[in-house]
This record gives C-alpha cells, sequence and structure tokens, in this order.
C-alpha cells in the first residue's frame, strides 16, 4: 500500500509476508490474494525483511481490549513500501507506520497483494476512520477523512470482525506522546 503526499508523490506503501524473520505468517485471504504468477514484477526484487522487531499494540474498543503484534515502518522508504508484495498476514498481525505531522492521509493499494483494512489513527490514540476491505493491487486512493499521524494495516475484515470503529483507542509507545 502506497501512501500520496500533498502533491501526489508517494510517500508510504504496504501489504504482508509469508516469512518475517523466520516467523511464519498464516495466508487468511488466500482466494483473494493474487497468485505467484500475477505479482507485479517489483515484488521479485524487494527486500521483504521485516523493518522492526514485533511490538506489541492494543486497541481498546468498547467492550473489549484487543491485542496485535505491529511490525513499524517509520522512514520514508519504509512508508512508502509498507506491506507490499508481502503474501499473508495472521490475525494478530499488522504494521504501523509512524509520521512525524498529523495531516490527512492516503493510502492505495499498489502492489499489495492481501486485502487489507486501513486504519487511521490520530495523534491520541484515536481512531479516526476505517477503510474496510482495500483490494489489492488497485490504485484508488483511500482517504484519512481527517487529520492522523498512524496508520494500521490488518487483514480485510477485522475491523468487522472485532467491532472497531472511529473513537476506539490505540495503546502503543507512539500515540500519547506529550
Amino acid at each position: 500500500m502506497k501512501k500520496l503526499g500533498r502533491r501526489g508523490m508517494i510517500i508510504g506503501g504496504v501489504v504482508a509476508v509469508a516469512i518475517a524473520g523466520g516467523t511464519a505468517i498464516a495466508m487468511t485471504q488466500a482466494s483473494q490474494s493474487p497468485s505467484i504468477s500475477d505479482m507485479p514484477a517489483q515484488c521479485m526484487t524487494l527486500n521483504l525483511s521485516p523493518y522492526s522487531t514485533q511490538q506489541p499494540l492494543d486497541i481498546k474498543a468498547e467492550t473489549h481490549v484487543l491485542h496485535f503484534k505491529v511490525e513499524i515502518a517509520k522512514t520514508d522508504e519504509q512508508r512508502e513500501q509498507g506491506l507490499m508484495c508481502r503474501t499473508g498476514l495472521s490475525d494478530d498481525y499488522g504494521m504501523l507506520f509512524e509520521f512525524r505531522d498529523s495531516a490527512e492521509r492516503t493510502f492505495w493499494m499498489e502492489n499489495t497483494l492481501s486485502p487489507l483494512d486501513i486504519i487511521y489513527i490520530a495523534p491520541n490514540g484515536r481512531i479516526v476512520s476505517i477503510q474496510k476491505y482495500a483490494k489489492p493491487l488497485d490504485r484508488t486512493p483511500l482517504p484519512s477523512y481527517g487529520s492522523a499521524s498512524g496508520v494500521l494495516e490488518i487483514n480485510a475484515g477485522l475491523s468487522d470482525k472485532l467491532g472497531l470503529k472511529a473513537g476506539d483507542v490505540v495503546d502503543h509507545p507512539f500515540f500519547h506522546k506529550p
């Protein structure tokens, strides 16, 4: 998934990985993901190594707390590639995109092989909006509809399955900074 900047430049990206740092990541949406023969040529040359060790991230929904392990994309290069060209995510795994500023964000799914839910998060950790069921390999812009400093990508359908909504609170050290 890629982030489009104010001038239409590509600034951030995303997809899912079959093996990351020796940890197998289960394919949960195999029927909706492209086959190897459909992979973009760029996927054959990208380094798909994790950007960081997995970190805990919790989401405080209305009636329960959800626990995820996230990889952090915090440099321009990491945000541009994101989960791009990876092949699947487990349901407790995601990628957190960290931005130094809070602004309207727009992601797309170019070279992203698995469907995703894209969760836009304000600096205080509140969910601003959720773009659900983002379609693999699609270049349609998916806006945040509000100012966000973080973006969490998880498997498509999980936000509905888990009851996530705008206003829920994400607990991770990146948020709630003074």
